[in-house]
């Protein structure tokens, strides 16, 4: 079964329009060589496609300016870190009279990480991000929140048979994947970093408190959780602070990234045991939280938490030009309002607070607040306008 994924379809396509080059970057197995191919097979004209885990193909590119300059129409390079030498040859093709050829490269890593991405082909590459299925796709609440978004999961034919898949996808994923981007933490080590961080879903970050269980300086586990970061499995969700004469936390909130992989890291398999887990309510909340983010297609520059001293919170602060809207997520059936709310909105200015619940009714809680069921968040969020 194959879905297709129109929005960023139609996306990539304009980026491809406008741009000689295109990344489109997410994490492995979240299904960019599938949306590349829906691309290839509903447009005209020539592509060529590079596999850049096939060693034949890599072969082929050993002399990249040979087998890339007299090329034509759209060129896939598929595993892009893989071949990091090929970015400054780029820039050379994108600068050609008339743009014979367009790139679209595809990696399981940010453009931080890829740095001579973001420095080499500036003004000639534009980023999209391809994060698992969300709910404009699916139409199951329930079962991508238990199973996650990556494909092969949420599509998998039972319970147990997606857990495995999970179980799979980590393993290859810290064996594999991650020394494929040069990392030299063992396996074993980030393994139990992030087991760590699947019990701290939802929480403030605390590098002291993880420098201890690691033994090490606070430094270095801050270094495995930007790692962990920038190739998308872990979503650092940075404070907004600003003068309000509130003493207000300035660290990033953390978020294994897919719902499936924290239940997987959690040894979860089941929704009986899932939803009697001390963290069956920040795991919601950090799904909810992540299908928000997509539904309106925030930028990670315009999404942030916020929380006072005195304890003030707000879930999710989105920004978008001088508009704030603010989500609160409650794993409830009839959320009330709290005078943290009113805190939220009137301290931040917001236009307009949603408190996404689990129930099936919205409602007015107080002006500028309302109760919105998941359910409707579809419906009822559209894409940002800056």
């Amino acid at each position: 079964m194959q879905i297709a994924r129109q929005q960023h379809l139609r996306r990539v396509r304009q980026l491809l329009r406008e741009f000689p080059v295109v990344a489109l970057l997410g994490a492995r197995q979240v299904g960019k060589s599938t949306l590349a191919r829906q691309l290839v097979a509903s447009r005209r004209g020539p592509t060529t496609w590079f596999d850049l885990e096939n060693p034949a193909d890599l072969a082929r590119l050993a002399d990249p300016g040979l087998e890339l300059r007299p090329l034509r129409g759209l060129v896939v390079l598929d595993e892009i870190h893989r071949l990091p030498d090929v970015f400054p040859l780029l820039r050379v093709l994108a600068d050609r009279p008339r743009t014979p050829a367009r790139f679209l490269v595809l990696g399981s890593a940010s453009p931080d990480l890829l740095r001579q991405t973001s420095e080499t082909l500036a003004g000639r590459v534009a980023f999209h991000e391809l994060a698992g299925f969300g709910l404009r796709e699916v139409g199951d609440l329930e079962r991508l929140w238990l199973r996650g978004g990556f494909p092969l999961s949420y599509l998998a034919r039972s319970a147990p048979a997606s857990r495995r898949w999970l179980d799979s996808f980590v393993r290859t994923f810290l064996e594999r994947d991650v020394p494929a981007f040069g990392n030299l933490i063992p396996a074993a080590t980030l393994r139990r970093f992030w087991t760590m961080l699947a019990h701290w879903h939802g929480q403030l970050w605390n590098g002291a408190e993880f420098g201890r269980a690691f033994g090490v300086a606070h430094t270095t586990v801050r270094h495995y959780l930007d790692l962990l970061t920038s190739v998308f499995v872990v979503r650092q969700l940075q404070p907004w602070y600003e003068n309000t004469g509130k003493r207000q936390v300035r660290s990033p909130k953390i978020y294994i990234g897919d719902s499936g992989v924290l239940h997987a890291l959690l040894g979860l398999t089941t929704r009986e045991q899932i939803v009697s887990h001390p963290k069956v309510g920040a795991s919601w909340e950090g799904f909810i939280v992540q299908q928000i983010i997509h539904l309106l297609a925030a930028r990670p520059a315009q999404c942030f938490h916020w929380s006072t001293h005195s304890g003030a919170q707000l879930d999710l602060l989105v920004i978008a030009g001088n508009r704030r809207y603010g989500f609160e997520v409650k794993r409830t059936e009839a959320p009330r309002r709290t005078p943290s709310m009113h805190s939220a909105v009137e301290t931040l200015g917001l236009d307009r607070l949603d408190v996404v619940h689990a129930g099936p009714d919205r409602y007015a809680l107080a002006p500028h607040i309302r109760a919105l069921p998941a359910a409707q968040l579809v419906r009822e969020l559209r894409p940002l306008r800056d």
